[in-house]
């Protein structure tokens, strides 16, 4: 069994459930999530103490607005109810996500194996 590692203090605006930080801190280890591109967010669910959920459809705010846009807006609603949240949910484009990484995969393989 490896030796459990330290981890370290996130910084960032985004809060995670000390459960899910407790169970898996080798998933959250190097992970800046300030630097979470919006475009693969499908929606974002800001639960608050007071049973409120912020709902923000971001694929929509993304036809609207551009990209920091959408993203300054998020922002603005987090740190807006910062100390009353609960924990955020994260919905992600998983097909978006998966066709730009294979993408990317295949042009690295393919000048790594010419």
């Amino acid at each position: 069994m490896t030796p459990k590692r330290k981890q370290q203090k996130n910084k960032s605006w985004v809060q995670l459930a000390s459960n899910f930080v407790a169970q898996w801190p080798e998933v959250l280890e190097g992970i800046e999530l300030t630097n979470m591109p919006i475009h693969y967010l499908k929606n974002i669910d800001i639960k608050l103490k007071n049973h409120i959920t912020i709902h923000v459809d971001v694929e929509g705010c993304l036809k609207k607005f551009n990209r920091k846009q959408t993203a300054n807006m998020v922002k603005t609603y987090i740190n807006k109810h910062y100390t009353n949240i609960k924990n955020v949910e994260l919905g992600f484009n998983v097909k978006k996500l998966k066709s730009d990484m294979q993408g990317k995969t295949k042009a690295v393989l393919s000048k790594t194996f010419k």
